[in-house]
């Protein structure tokens, strides 16, 4: 396979890149270079072209303007010219972008062979790979690595100085809005990009994007220790550089929010005395050099430090050397330190990930990537990036808290084992390969008449027991009659995260947010379809603002997450060992409200429209693709599963259930399992089938 990816933005090159040196000079490129290499592994990948701008760069010595560059054998830079040989910063690149265009299309036009993807990183790769399909038919793949619709919103938001013209902007959303329409796929970074900021685009269609959390070589911040030269940078700055430090690692550029990390700095006295604040914000020679975004919010920043008199607590190096970078973060780590990302939105978030690498605890945005990165290592804060007293106080009771910094740590230095490039690129060439074959394995699959399903929950049902998934995926290979689907109180990608983790095949449907969301898979076997025909049989009579005006008011119930949020679900969080749900319910139907109020896992309280459901989904499937009920098979594990389970006769409880599920009423139809997770599904299946057989 040939992959041809696509970058405009910032200085890249194969080797020793400039990070900070311009505006758009981060970790985009760093990502990109490493998923080119880590591609290059795999056998089936022949050639990688990273197509990007060529120009002249007087604020460096480093060659731009170079047609050609090698990263590996396999890999190699490509630099095409346009009208102007200057730099330019993305919301300059637009003009340029008709000429690059043809000269991309004359490019590939001169090869023996024609990349089978493309891939287009930021919008205005995107405009381009969107010319080069519809002239030479070539799919592609899109990543946007940063939004603008949350870029305006953030900005809107907080007052922040530094956002492109409105026009600009304009252009730039809809550009993204384009390609949300014309990819063949788009790779989100987190479920905040997938599920918040892409749903504002008018061409939303969450069936489209994957989850594909960004990798990052993280040996060398496993590995780092402090060295004499960082130590002796530091105490150029500090009165005291054997105190913990609170560490911040960005560029300059409004987005990254640093200055507002000083006003959180200096305007908390308790976290003045606890800790020095850190900031390498890349290197510099003179203010007056630099891009406008850059120098404005460097002299910003200067000012405050000024302005809350810091100089001894705050180091700020005019330079220091890349190679540094993770003996920093040792330093601040061998002091009892944390590092701090509070970006008023953080597509994902690298840094983060070296800091949970090298062993120091994160105080982190609530906006963005931080989200699935602290939820799966656990190892550290979020905060709300435009209150200095968020950031502040998180910080201090981090601080101060030994026990949980400890914590925080450990759980960090799963980052080099979760974030791993193999897992990454091993998800990345099954969704392209899906894409560039001709759908053969799908087509095989479809083409046999399926005559049952099988729907499972995910978590504690399928997933739980490796063994057990490796015993399920062989298993299923073998019931070519059989369709497959999950129903879970997952979000849709965050159910898709899970079973690829778990290695589970792909369902052919999936119902998520409990029974709130259907989904059926694509004739490409990639993407998914939304069914927007269920969407609109539940929201008959659902008043989703009213149900939230009363719930709201419930003093047991704490509001989960917006990500968890859904527009025909309310999700809460009450205190353990309370049976809230008969009352919920009559409170509801008090103020004239009908609402399914499903309470589990001891904790967490679903409200969805009377009409939704796992069961009413379930049902709703069968009849759509003609399947019997006594060929409908259901299995879980807990009490957000028992309504399924009571609706579908063919019903499987699997051995580790919870909730105490086997002894809820309505249940004398089901099959216990002696076996748990997915063999416990497995088992179940077989004993219906028999069961088909003999009558």
């Amino acid at each position: 396979m040939f992959i041809m990816h696509i970058a405009l933005q910032g200085c890249l090159r194969a080797h020793d890149v400039e990070y900070g040196l311009t505006a758009d000079t981060g970790g985009h490129i760093r990502y990109l270079l490493e998923l080119a290499q880590a591609s290059a592994r795999d056998p089936d990948i022949e050639r990688i072209d990273i197509i990007t701008r060529a120009f002249d760069a007087d604020f460096t010595e480093g060659d731009y303007r170079s047609g050609c560059e090698y990263v590996n054998p396999k890999v190699r830079i490509i630099r095409l010219a346009t009208p102007d040989p200057a730099y330019r910063s993305k919301e300059e690149l637009w003009d340029q972008l008709p000429a690059f265009s043809n000269g991309l299309i004359d490019y590939i036009d001169s090869l023996a062979q024609a990349p089978d993807m493309l891939h287009a990183h930021y919008a205005d790769a995107a405009h381009v790979a969107a010319e080069v399909k519809q002239r030479l038919g070539i799919p592609f793949v899109f990543t946007a690595h940063s939004l603008g619709q949350p870029k305006r919103d953030y900005a809107a938001n907080s007052g922040a100085a530094g956002t492109p013209a409105n026009a600009t902007l304009d252009r730039r959303i809809a550009v993204e809005n384009q390609a949300l329409r014309d990819a063949s796929l788009v790779i989100a970074s987190s479920r905040d990009e997938a599920e918040h900021q892409y749903a504002q685009y008018p061409d939303y269609d969450p069936g489209r994007i994957r989850v594909i959390r960004p990798a990052s070589d993280l040996q060398a911040f496993a590995r780092s220790q402090p060295n004499e030269r960082v130590h002796a940078l530091m105490s150029r700055f500090l009165n005291e550089p054997d105190k913990p430090a609170l560490l911040a690692i960005a560029r300059p550029v409004t987005r990254k929010n640093l200055a507002n990390l000083i006003r959180a700095y200096g305007e908390s006295p308790a976290l003045q005395a606890r800790a020095n604040l850190v900031i390498l914000a890349g290197g510099r020679q003179s203010l007056d050099a630099l891009e406008p975004e850059i120098a404005d919010n460097l002299r910003e920043m200067l000012a405050l430090i000024d302005h809350y008199d810091l100089y001894g607590r705050i180091a700020y190096p005019k330079q220091h050397h890349g190679a540094d970078v993770p003996a920093v973060y040792a330093w601040a780590r061998e002091r009892g330190g944390l590092f701090a990302n509070v970006a008023f939105n953080e597509p994902f978030g690298l840094t983060l990930l070296e800091a949970a690498a090298a062993g120091l605890p994160v105080v982190a945005t609530d906006s963005g990537g931080p989200n699935d990165i602290i939820e799966q290592c656990h190892n550290g804060v979020l905060v709300n990036p435009c209150s200095t007293d968020a950031i502040a106080s998180a910080a201090v009771e981090l601080l101060d808290d030994h026990e949980r910094w400890l914590a925080c740590q450990a759980g960090g230095r799963k980052a080099t084992s979760v974030f791993d490039w193999a897992r990454h690129v091993d998800y990345y060439h099954r969704l392209v390969h899906r894409l560039c074959d001709t759908r053969r394995q799908r087509r095989a699959r479809v083409s046999a008449p399926a005559d049952a399903m099988l729907v499972c929950d995910i978590d504690g049902t399928l997933v739980g027991c490796s063994q057990g998934v490796t015993h399920f995926n062989a298993w299923y290979a073998g019931q070519p009659r059989l369709r497959f689907g999950v129903a879970t109180g997952r979000s849709f990608h965050s159910a898709l995260l899970i079973l690829e983790q778990a290695g589970i095949a792909w369902p052919d449907f999936l119902i998520a947010c409990v029974g709130a969301e259907v989904y059926r898979l694509a004739a490409d076997g990639v993407t998914y379809v939304r069914d927007t025909r269920w969407a609109a049989r539940i929201g008959q009579g659902w008043n989703r603002a009213a149900v939230a005006r009363v719930l709201d008011g419930v003093d047991e119930l704490v509001a989960q997450s917006p990500l968890e949020q859904r527009e025909h679900k309310i999700s809460y969080l009450c205190e353990p060992g309370q049976d809230i749900a008969p009352r919920l319910r009559a409170l509801l139907a008090e103020n004239g409200l009908q609402a399914r109020v499903i309470h589990s896992n001891d904790r967490c309280v679903d409200v969805l429209p009377i009409r939704a459901s796992k069961g009413a989904a379930v049902d709703y499937l069968a009849q759509a693709t003609d399947t019997h009920h006594e060929r409908v098979y259901v299995a879980g594990d807990s009490a957000n599963d028992l309504e399924m389970l009571q609706t579908l006769p063919c019903a499987i409880v699997v051995a580790n259930y919870r909730d105490g599920l086997a002894q809820a009423a309505g249940l004398g139809h089901a099959y216990l399992a002696g076996a748990s997770h997915a063999r416990g599904v497995i088992e179940g299946v077989a004993h219906f089938q028999a069961q088909c057989h003999a009558s």
